[in-house]
């Protein structure tokens, strides 16, 4: 039994970083990011689809935990909101590719 990391942490530790990484190299999804960077963006994404709640208020009522789930500051939704309007649509369907 693992006391130091939240259940969120744990399954992030599934996902093929390196994988991820160089898919997100390849599409250039980082390049002129100020504020979330896809590693962020996927987190979010993946903890709403696993809570199947709202992000803001979900995200909002664990802010005290949000660096121990891999997210370096608080989400506002316009933030969200701009980082799925904005990336490459390739890097939507990640799951899909080849590495």
């Amino acid at each position: 039994m693992n006391v130091d990391q939240t259940l969120f942490a744990q399954v992030m530790e599934f996902i093929p970083w390196t994988s991820f990484t160089r898919i997100v190299d390849r599409y250039a999804g980082n390049s002129g990011v100020r504020r979330m960077n896809c590693a962020e963006q996927f987190r979010v994404m993946v903890f709403a689809q696993l809570t199947w709640r709202d992000i803001e208020v979900t995200l909002g009522a664990n802010c005290s935990k949000l660096y121990a789930m891999g997210l370096r500051h608080s989400v506002r939704p316009a933030t969200l909101a701009d980082a799925n309007e904005s990336r490459d649509w390739r890097l939507k369907h990640v799951s899909r590719q080849r590495v």
